[in-house]
């Protein structure tokens, strides 16, 4: 971590009206002040603020997110000591675009390397494309999923902004994605052929009614994913005045919290980001105040994580083996018998599995175990298997 300091404006003491009392959060997070750098290290959560929206198709200004932020995250009170946090400020964007891709990239890539979470609060959601470099750089195959009204996807050709950036992920190559997931799209904001493009790649994509209508069953999905890109234009406009994209339907914050403390238990998830933020737009800091209680939740979530990675040991779950007449072979489900959650394992050949070890345990539900014993596939387990084809 030699030289970070060098890409950091330190974080202003001055968004902060009093020091902090015992017990809240901001009283225990390592600051990049002037002059003093954290020790990142010694860190398990690093946040940083990324003021980069030149791709965006926005007139709303995101670049000052992290800093409207801060003052209300770190006046919360702290229920998980153990959790070692460090501040870094916010980054030095580049002469172009390109370069602050480039640089998030590879300053994303050490944290990952050593295990520490980088928590990103944009920008512009272009930026997950800058986050997904940062696993290309260390040759990773990987699930991205996106909390989003829309599917980011535009056409080959399109330049890459905040519509468009998984069209520059997808056409990417070498490719180093597996899967795709949307949680919370809009129909009437998706272009039909988008749907289908979705569907012919055998990716995933939740409309909002579904999501909403039993938001357990997408903890799955959240649970198989090494990158979280959350546009805050998901959620409704009522609890969220100062999204860029903001509309009447969507998340409630009460979900997006949810969400996010789904995203901190995950043992897969190891860098997120939030994007989307005009504060000039908030009302009475709504929004700002909704995003701290989402960090809050995320870390509260990460608290209760154990290390433990279901295609590394699976000694200590319970096995159901189910019989499939259709596809002539059985389906293997795991249970933790802990945290009663569940997954499917999907048959890898032998020549691949080296390559996609990590994503050949598929996290699933109780409902996907249910639907197997009906004779149905489940779609996670056969959207996996033809990947593997």
């Amino acid at each position: 971590m030699k030289d970070l300091h060098l890409y950091f404006e330190p974080v202003n003491k001055e968004l902060f009206s009093k020091e902090f009392e015992n017990g809240q959060i901001g009283s225990s997070v390592d600051f990049h002040f002037k002059n003093e750098f954290p020790d990142v290290c010694n860190c398990q959560i690093v946040i940083l603020g990324v003021p980069e929206n030149r791709n965006s198709v926005s007139e709303k200004d995101s670049s000052f997110f992290a800093d409207a932020v801060r003052p209300f995250f770190y006046n919360l009170y702290n229920h998980f000591p153990n959790i070692k946090i460090a501040d870094i400020g916010n980054l030095k964007t580049g002469l172009s675009v390109n370069d602050t891709y480039e640089a998030v990239g590879s300053i994303l890539a050490k944290f990952i390397e050593k295990k520490i979470i980088p928590f990103i609060i944009g920008g512009s959601q272009d930026l997950t494309y800058a986050n997904y470099l940062s696993y290309e750089k260390s040759d990773r195959i990987i699930n991205i999923l996106s909390i989003d009204p829309r599917i980011d996807i535009g056409k080959p050709d399109e330049s890459i902004n905040n519509n468009t950036w998984l069209n520059n992920i997808i056409f990417r190559n070498p490719n180093y994605l597996f899967n795709f997931s949307n949680i919370g799209y809009q129909s009437y904001f998706v272009d039909t052929e988008v749907v289908s493009l979705i569907k012919k790649l055998f990716f995933d994509a939740t409309r909002l009614g579904v999501a909403k209508s039993n938001l357990a069953e997408i903890e799955p999905i959240v649970r198989n994913a090494d990158v979280l890109s959350f546009d805050m234009s998901s959620i409704r406009m009522s609890d969220c005045p100062a999204a860029t994209f903001n509309s009447p339907n969507g998340f409630s914050g009460e979900d997006a919290c949810q969400i996010m403390r789904y995203a901190g238990k995950s043992e897969k998830i190891s860098s997120l980001g939030l994007y989307e933020l005009a504060p000039a737009f908030d009302i009475n800091n709504i929004s700002v105040r909704l995003v701290a209680q989402m960090i809050w939740y995320f870390i509260e979530g990460f608290s209760t994580r154990t290390g433990k990675n279901p295609h590394i040991d699976k000694s200590n779950m319970i096995k159901y083996i189910v019989s499939m007449h259709e596809i002539k072979s059985d389906i293997t489900f795991y249970k933790n018998p802990i945290t009663e959650k569940w997954w499917m394992e999907v048959p890898c050949p032998k020549n691949l599995f080296s390559k996609f070890e990590r994503h050949y345990m598929v996290p699933c539900s109780y409902k996907d175990y249910e639907e197997a014993m009906k004779e149905n596939i489940p779609d996670r387990w056969w959207q996996t298997f033809q990947k593997f084809m």
